[in-house]
């Protein structure tokens, strides 16, 4: 095999997230999964890192240097970034200067705007892409949690990522009704610094409000309940300090957040066509993206909803295999994609 058909297998899937961007090539599947953070020097306009290294300057660079999320809510907050951003990642994973331009399926959420969708090509485009696709976030999650999305029977997908929440259910290829909530794990972040600032007067980063999510994080009282300790800032006397805090204290504290994913699941139910109702109790609710890892979030939904819920294998990565699925069957899965505006 010549390195002429070499190049002709490198299309490739993006699932641009709002906290991690993955890279699915053909016939090599997830090759990239790092934080969608850039470092840029503001004096020069200079990328001084990006991905994982960026991430672990957020809150902790000196004032000629931000480290950017180009991403909010599921959608392009800052184009010129998102778009450095993207060619950084595809020009990583392809090494060779003078690659063909590959085909690309980049997922988004479905409640975006054609104004949003055509950012999202533009960057793709100005990233070195030959032809740019989208496919809707809940159908790629649905597809890579290995649903039966083209048979006659009802599909539900609760897709919570870093930016949004998709709850989407999905029959015969496509999708019957669906919801985007701006909501998902950088909210609960951020409510629980705000719980820290009111409850302790402690100023807590980002990063470490994340970091006490997942490891004390939960939707409803677990069998074991633990603690962690939290280092911040004391908003009172402004010097560093610890506090403990306890599993119940952020289960309350990211109480809003977590009531608002389990109300669009409820609403998504509520419009859902009889027939497939009846579908969905027999298959039960997939649960994917980062989200899908608070604990108890599926003993909360089984509750409220009464269905069957259950967290899908590969959670954090079933965007991407999903559109890497549509990359690896382009002809078969086409129907999927969401066409093209006519001009």
């Amino acid at each position: 095999m010549g390195s002429k058909l070499a190049f002709l297998g490198r299309d490739m899937a993006v699932d641009l997230g709002t906290a991690n961007t993955l890279v699915y090539v053909r016939g090599r599947g997830i090759v990239l999964n790092e934080p969608s953070v850039v470092a840029i020097n503001t004096t020069s306009g200079k990328i001084v890192a990006v991905g994982i290294e960026a991430k672990r300057m957020i809150g902790r660079t000196p004032g000629n240097i931000v480290a950017v999320r180009p991403l909010k809510d599921g959608v392009i907050a800052d184009f010129d970034v998102t778009e450095r951003m993207l060619r950084y990642f595809i020009q990583r994973v392809h090494k060779r200067r003078h690659f063909a331009k590959p085909r690309i399926i980049v997922a988004v959420p479905s409640g975006i705007t054609s104004v949003e969708q055509r950012a999202v090509k533009e960057a793709g485009y100005q990233a070195g892409a030959r032809r740019v696709y989208i496919v809707e976030e809940p159908m790629a999650a649905a597809i890579g949690a290995n649903l039966p999305v083209h048979e006659p029977t009802g599909n539900m997908v609760v897709d919570i990522g870093g930016g949004t929440t998709e709850v989407a259910i999905i029959s015969m290829g496509g999708i019957v009704t669906s919801q985007s909530i701006r909501v998902g794990g950088d909210e609960l972040d951020q409510a629980i610094i705000t719980f820290a600032k009111k409850e302790f007067s402690l100023m807590l980063g980002e990063r470490t409000a994340e970091e006490v999510k997942i490891a004390i994080g939960s939707a409803c009282l677990l069998p074991e309940e633990f603690q962690a300790e939290v280092r911040g800032r004391d908003l009172v006397s402004g010097l560093p300090k610890t506090v403990v805090v306890s599993a119940a204290d952020i289960r309350k504290a990211i109480e809003e957040p977590v009531n608002a994913i389990v109300d669009a699941v409820k609403s998504t139910l509520d419009k859902c066509p009889p027939e497939l109702s009846g579908d969905l109790m027999d298959r039960g609710l997939a649960l994917t993206g980062g989200g899908a890892l608070l604990k108890g979030l599926d003993d909360r939904l089984r509750d409220e909803t009464g269905m069957p819920v259950y967290v899908v294998d590969n959670a954090l990565d079933s965007v991407a295999l999903g559109s890497g699925r549509c990359v690896e069957d382009f002809d078969a899965l086409q129907q999927v994609l969401v066409p093209e505006p006519r001009h």
